[in-house]
C-alpha cells in the first residue's frame, strides 16, 4: 500500500506541475503575468516541499544525491523571481521521478502466493471420527488424515503402512517417495499416493513449511536496495555545479548568473535517462518471455558475476521422462509403450502420468483398463483388450508373475526402471529419469559469454545423482544433499566472487532466491513461492530465456550510461555558458528541455535490443 500511495503522489506532483505551467504560460499570453507568476508557484512549491522530504530522508540514512541541485536550483528561481524557470524545472524533475518510479514499480508482486499454498486447516481424528481443524489448534501427538493430493501440514511420523510423498517442493527430489510405518513426513510435502494417517511431531508453526517461509522472508528484509544509478555521479557533479555557480555569482555580482547555472545543471539527464532506457529493457525483455520485476534488477542482473543453478526442474526437465525402451520376448517397443500406458491411465503416480503422456504423444489411442488392482508405490495391473497386464517395480512384476525377470537394461544413477508384463509374462522394461534440459552445454557455454564467470550446481538431491547429471558441463562446483538453508549459506558466500545470480523453481529455492543479488524463477512450472521470492521470472519454461535476458540487461544498462555522458556533458556545457552570461535561467530551462529530449530518444533505443547470443536455438 505504501508503494501505491507513493506513486499516486508523484503522479499528482507530475500533472499539478504540468497544468500549473500550461496554465501560467497562457495567462502571461493573456498579459496577466501576476496571475502567471501565481501559477507558476503554485506549481512549483508542492514539487519542492516533496523534494526537500525526499532529501531530508537520504540524508538520514546516509545517502547523498542529485536531488540537492534540483532542490537548490528551483529555490534560487523562486527567490530570484524566475518563476517560468523554476516551473520548467519542478515539471521535468517530477516526470523524471514518475518514470523513475514506473520503473521500479513494474511487475511487483506481494509475497501473497507462498503463504497461500501453506494449509489453513488439518483433518484430525477425534473420539465422534474426524474433524476440520485450523491449522494453529493442531498440536504435538494429534493424529491427522492426510487427503491424496493435500500438503502435509506438519512435521510428523507416517502412522499407516506406507505412504507416497512428493518432495519436490522442499528437497528438489523429483520422484516422489514411498514412506513405511514410522518414517518422517516433512511439511510442504505433496500426498501422492492414498489417504494416510500422520503423527504430529511439531506444531506447524515450528515445521519445516513454516521454516521456508521465514527464510523467505529474512533473506528478502536482509537485502539492500540498490542505490540509483544516477546518485553514482552526485557528488561530483554537485560540487561542479555548486563551485561553478558560485563562481558566476561572486565574479560579476550578478545572482541570476548563479540562478541560470542551477537551473542549466539541473540532472534530469540522469533523472530521466536511466529509468527510460531501463523501463525501455524491461519491456524488451518482457518480449523474449523474462519478467524482470523492476529497473533495480535488471541493473544488477547486467553485473552478475556468479551464477547457482538448482538442479530438478532448472537444470533438469524436472519430471519423469522415458530414456529408453527394452523388448522381451517378441515384444515391440510400441506394444510395451501401449500396454503400459492404457494400465497407467488409472493411476495417480507421476510416473504413471509421464507414461500415458508419452504414449498420447506418439498418436496411441489408449483403450479403458478394466479390473484394475493398484499398490501404491510398487506397482497395479489389470485389464487392456482382454490381456492380463501388470506394471510397476522390476521386483513387484517379477514377483507377480513368479519369475525370475531377465533384463540387458543397466540402471544408471538418478534413473528408475519400470517393468510391464503380458499374460503373465516379462514385455519388457522403460527406464525412466529426469532428463537434462536440451541444449544445457550451449547454454552454459553461452552464459560464460555474456560475462559470468562461474556457474554452481545447488541441489537437495544426492550427489552421485547431481555429478551423473552435470558431467561434461565443465560447472565450476557441485553442491549436492543441500537444505534450503544451505542453498542461502551457498549464495552468501559467492558474494565474495561478486554479484550472484540465483535460478530455481520449488520452494526449497525461495529463500536462497531472495538471498541472491538476483532470484530468478522458472514461472511457467515452478512453485509459485519460488516466482514470488524472485527478481526476475522466466515466463516460458525454458533455462535458454537467460541469455536474451542478461544480454538486453546489459545493452539497456550500457544505453543508459551513454545517455548518462552525453546528457551531463552538455549539461556542463550549458553551465558554463549560463556562467558567462550566455543563457537567461528561462534559456537555461528550455535548453535543457531539448537535452533532455535527445537523452529520452536515445535510452529509448533499449526497445529494438536484438540478442546476440543463443538465438539460433529460439
Amino acid at each position: 500500500m505504501a508503494y501505491i500511495n507513493a506513486d499516486r503522489l508523484k503522479s499528482a506532483l507530475l500533472l499539478l506541475a504540468a497544468l500549473c505551467l500550461v496554465l501560467g504560460l497562457g495567462l502571461f499570453v493573456a498579459e496577466r503575468p501576476d496571475a502567471a507568476t501565481l501559477a507558476w508557484r503554485v506549481g512549483v512549491v508542492p514539487v519542492l516541499v516533496a523534494l526537500v522530504v525526499e532529501i531530508l530522508r537520504s540524508l538520514w540514512r546516509g545517502e547523498v544525491g542529485l536531488d540537492i541541485v534540483a532542490a537548490l536550483s528551483m529555490t534560487a528561481a523562486l527567490l530570484s523571481g524566475e518563476t517560468l524557470a523554476a516551473s520548467v524545472v519542478a515539471v521535468m524533475y517530477s516526470g523524471g521521478t514518475f518514470l523513475e518510479s514506473f520503473a521500479e514499480g513494474r511487475a511487483r508482486r506481494e509475497m501473497s502466493a507462498l503463504l497461500s499454498r501453506v494449509p489453513r486447516s488439518a483433518t484430525r481424528y477425534v473420539a465422534a471420527g474426524l474433524e476440520d481443524v485450523p491449522l494453529d489448534a493442531v498440536e504435538p501427538g494429534d493424529l491427522l488424515l492426510i487427503h491424496q493430493g493435500a500438503i502435509v501440514p506438519a512435521d510428523g511420523d507416517i502412522e499407516s503402512a506406507e505412504a507416497m510423498l512428493d518432495k519436490s517442493a522442499l528437497t528438489g527430489e523429483s520422484m516422489p517417495v514411498r514412506l513405511d510405518r514410522g518414517a518422517e513426513a516433512m511439511s510442504g510435502s505433496t500426498n501422492a499416493g492414498d489417504a494416510f494417517d500422520l503423527r504430529v511431531r511439531h506444531r506447524a508453526a515450528d515445521s519445516t513449511y513454516a521454516g521456508i517461509v521465514r527464510l523467505v522472508e529474512a533473506a528478502q528484509a536482509s537485502k539492500a536496495p540498490m542505490a540509483r544509478l544516477a546518485d553514482r555521479y552526485s557528488l561530483l557533479f554537485l560540487a561542479v555545479t555548486i563551485a561553478l555557480s558560485s563562481a558566476a555569482w561572486w565574479l560579476t555580482g550578478d545572482p541570476i548568473r548563479a540562478v541560470a547555472v542551477l537551473v542549466v545543471a539541473t540532472p534530469c539527464p540522469l533523472i530521466l535517462a536511466v529509468p527510460v532506457a531501463l523501463v525501455a529493457g524491461l519491456s524488451r525483455a518482457a518480449h523474449f518471455g523474462v519478467l524482470i520485476k523492476g529497473a533495480k534488477p535488471l541493473e544488477a542482473l547486467s553485473r552478475i558475476q556468479t551464477l547457482v543453478l538448482d538442479k530438478t526442474g532448472t537444470l533438469t526437465e524436472g519430471r519423469p521422462q522415458i530414456v529408453s525402451t527394452e523388448a522381451l520376448n517378441g515384444m515391440s517397443d510400441a506394444d510395451i509403450l501401449y500396454f503400459a500406458a492404457a494400465l497407467e491411465q488409472a493411476s495417480k503416480h507421476p510416473m504413471a502420468q509421464a507414461i500415458v503422456a508419452a504414449a498420447r504423444s506418439q498418436g496411441l489411442v489408449l483403450p479403458s483398463p478394466e479390473n484394475v488392482s493398484e499398490r501404491p508405490g510398487d506397482g497395479l495391473s489389470g485389464t487392456i483388450a482382454g490381456r492380463h497386464v501388470i506394471v510397476g517395480g522390476l521386483a513387484y512384476v517379477s514377483g507377480q508373475i513368479g519369475v525370475q525377470a531377465v533384463t540387458g537394461a543397466a540402471l544408471n544413477v538418478g534413473t528408475v526402471l519400470v517393468a510391464v508384463a503380458i499374460d503373465n509374462r516379462m514385455a519388457g522394461t522403460l527406464t525412466m529419469a529426469d532428463a537434462l534440459r536440451e541444449g544445457t552445454a550451449e547454454l552454459i557455454a553461452n552464459l560464460r559469454k555474456l560475462g559470468i564467470r562461474r556457474i554452481l550446481l545447488a541441489t537437495g538431491d544426492r550427489r552421485a545423482v547431481a555429478d551423473t547429471v552435470t558431467k561434461g558441463l565443465g560447472l565450476d562446483g557441485v553442491r549436492a544433499d543441500l537444505t534450503p538453508d544451505q542453498k542461502v549459506l551457498l549464495v552468501l558466500s559467492e558474494h565474495k566472487h561478486g554479484p550472484v545470480m540465483m535460478v530455481g523453481d520449488g520452494v526449497n529455492d525461495a529463500p536462497a532466491l531472495a538471498a541472491a543479488d538476483i532470484g530468478i524463477a522458472m514461472g511457467a512450472r515452478g512453485a509459485a513461492a519460488s516466482a514470488e521470492a524472485a527478481d526476475i521470472v522466466l515466463l516460458v519454461d525454458h533455462l535458454d530465456r537467460l541469455l536474451p535476458g542478461i544480454e538486453i540487461a546489459q545493452r539497456s544498462r550500457r544505453i543508459a550510461l551513454q545517455s548518462v555522458v552525453a546528457g551531463i556533458g552538455l549539461s556542463v556545457l550549458g553551465m558554463i555558458a549560463a556562467a558567462f552570461g550566455y543563457l537567461t535561467p528561462v534559456q537555461g530551462a528550455l535548453l535543457q528541455e531539448l537535452i533532455d529530449v535527445a537523452v529520452i530518444l536515445n535510452a529509448l533505443r533499449a526497445l529494438r535490443i536484438e540478442p546476440r547470443i543463443g538465438q539460433g536455438s529460439r
